[in-house]
């Protein structure tokens, strides 16, 4: 028994507790949650090292009898999970406690509370990824749901509380889904242990094996945003404060496909619903990356990208192969970085520009330069540009694809490169609306828009105009224009309609970007760097926690022991 396991989620709870008590003293708040949350990842990297090198690490708590009592199980998938997940919010806490010293969001956010709750969502991913039953997913899940829709609806706009409705009411009703999803695999097993229930369920009758796994996997996509159950997160991720979004898409997502992918190999490893992932997979990768390219705000263009790419960890879970799962779970620890660093780069990038429409964006890469990099560098890897991880985690999931030989899995390939290639497309005409115009032309488009007839009866070839009511049309690419917060500029909330050209002119934007904001943006970059520097042990570490997956004897053993 390796009572460290229990420390990523015990930490961030007593540092909540702490912080809460320390609403009046903000900065000895700040100094508790980064202490907690260094703790937290330095515990997860001693884990990685001993389940690599020694095997799963479990402690039984609650004081109950084993199996009885509550698992908490470490292995190489569980914690290399949590190492990255424990990066990635150490680096997005950094980033807010920069954003809070600037002044910007301390007068719209009650910043007192969201130290505590933040900690809360980090012991709520912790639980989910070294929970070894049922039951305890669910409770981290609602942990989740209720630290998220704290800070989803941080400041009270009623941009972010109608977002935050949505939000909670879809997380209800799948939280009402998986209770239920909880009562039949009970009914069915006498047990919601995962170790016992990998032993048991396959003793069930095939119909009854296939209802709990298509409630469990319902219940799971639904968190992880798998089309169709993909609906409501490009509407509630971009209304949040940028540290909040971007800890969303970094992670809440990624704790649904650790679920399906848990589940899926531990309980229902001969599954019958390998073409319905893989059709699930491919929809996914395809219309989310068309609805990124209709889109000419950055923050929803990544939120469907998010969508999109979760249909690659899908893929590699569909193919149910070691060289699938291996891709699934590297290109899982990628995406979990890049993502997150590219929504603090947004962050910025509002802040600096006022905006994060592009179209009232303009000549960043000149007001700007290094902010220009920051974004074309994890931009470039999100497309997957050789030699960067983004490539290499593609390459591995392609490549797992071809050798499964399938037709469906040859048209999953085919739909992988397109997927790739119409990402590609998406962030560099951000890049060019946003970085390589100058203010004086994104000011003469967006005059030019405000002239034309919003029915449609302006704009020439070529040139920009609005095809339809909330639709802009510019060149050959016609896409949606819309904004979830009203296009609030810089700190003026009566600057509706100005773009950065009279923004610039009045002055209104900071002359620089705070370094206490950029570094940790520059942090999550190089780790995503890092990880293109690594893949080679990268990949080795994946090849043994596939093997581990598919052979689930070494989980197994560890959590039962003797009673096996």
């Amino acid at each position: 028994m390796n009572h460290l396991v229990a420390l990523p989620v015990l930490l961030p709870l007593l540092g909540a507790g702490a912080t809460l008590m320390l609403v009046r003293r903000p900065r000895v708040q700040r100094v508790v949650s980064m202490t907690v949350l260094v703790a937290v990842a330095a515990t997860a990297a001693a884990l990685l090292h001993q389940a690599d090198h020694e095997g799963p690490q479990v402690v039984w708590i609650g004081a109950w009898p084993e199996p009885l009592g509550i698992s908490l199980v470490a292995d190489r998938l569980s914690a290399l999970m949590l190492l990255v997940s424990a990066v990635v919010t150490l680096a997005v806490l950094a980033y807010s406690i920069g954003q809070g010293m600037t002044g910007d969001e301390r007068e719209r956010t009650p910043v007192s509370i969201y130290h505590p709750t933040f900690l809360v969502l980090v012991a709520g991913v912790s639980n989910a990824f070294l929970a070894g039953d049922l039951f305890n997913i669910f409770v981290s899940f609602e942990m989740l749901l209720f630290a998220s829709y704290v800070l989803l609806t941080l400041g009270g706009t009623s941009a972010r509380i109608r977002a935050g409705t949505i939000y909670v009411v879809v997380n209800l009703l799948s939280s009402s889904l998986f209770l239920i999803s909880l009562a039949t695999v009970y009914a069915a097993t006498g047990s919601l242990n995962l170790a016992q229930l990998a032993q048991r369920i396959g003793d069930l009758p095939e119909p009854v094996s296939l209802l709990l796994q298509l409630l469990l996997l319902t219940t799971f996509a639904i968190k992880a945003a798998v089309f169709p159950l993909s609906f409501w997160l490009p509407d509630s991720y971009p209304t949040a404060p940028a540290p909040v979004t971007a800890v969303f898409a970094g992670l809440l997502t990624k704790v649904g496909v650790y679920a399906i992918l848990r589940v899926q190999t531990l309980l229902f490893p001969d599954s019958p619903l390998t073409g319905l992932f893989l059709w699930a997979a491919l929809l996914t990768m395809l219309i989310g990356i068309l609805g990124a390219i209709a889109q000419s705000d950055i923050k929803r263009m990544l939120s469907f990208t998010l969508v999109s790419h979760i249909g690659y960890m899908i893929f590699g879970i569909g193919l149910a192969s070691a060289a699938g799962i291996s891709g699934a779970v590297f290109y899982v620890a990628h995406h979990i970085t890049i993502q997150t660093a590219l929504f603090l780069v947004v962050g910025l990038i509002e802040r600096r520009g006022g905006s994060t429409a592009v179209l009232r964006l303009g000549g960043l890469a000149r007001l700007a330069p290094l902010l220009a990099v920051l974004f074309f560098v994890p931009a470039m890897n999100l497309a997957g540009i050789p030699p960067m991880s983004g490539f290499l985690g593609k390459i591995g999931l392609l490549q797992a694809g071809l050798d499964d030989g399938t037709p469906l899995a040859y048209v999953l390939v085919a739909g992988g490169v397109v997927t790739s290639l119409l990402t590609l497309y998406a962030v560099v005409r951000t890049w060019a609306l946003a970085f390589w115009r100058t203010p004086q032309q994104a000011h003469e488009m967006t005059v030019a828009l405000r002239e034309q007839d919003p029915e449609g009866s302006g704009g020439g070839p070529g040139g920009g105009g609005i095809t339809h009511r909330g639709h802009i049309h510019v060149g050959v690419v016609t896409f949606a224009a819309h904004n979830p917060e009203g296009v609030r500029q810089a700190h003026d909330p009566d600057a509706q309609d100005r773009d950065l050209y009279q923004l610039l002119r009045d002055g209104e934007l900071p002359a620089r970007l705070p370094w206490s904001m950029k570094l940790p943006a520059m942090a999550l970059i190089a780790s995503s760097l890092a990880l293109t520097v690594l893949a080679g042990p990268m990949f080795g570490y994946t090849d043994r926690t596939a093997a581990d997956l598919l052979q689930r004897d070494p989980y197994i053993s560890t959590v039962l022991g003797d009673d096996r």
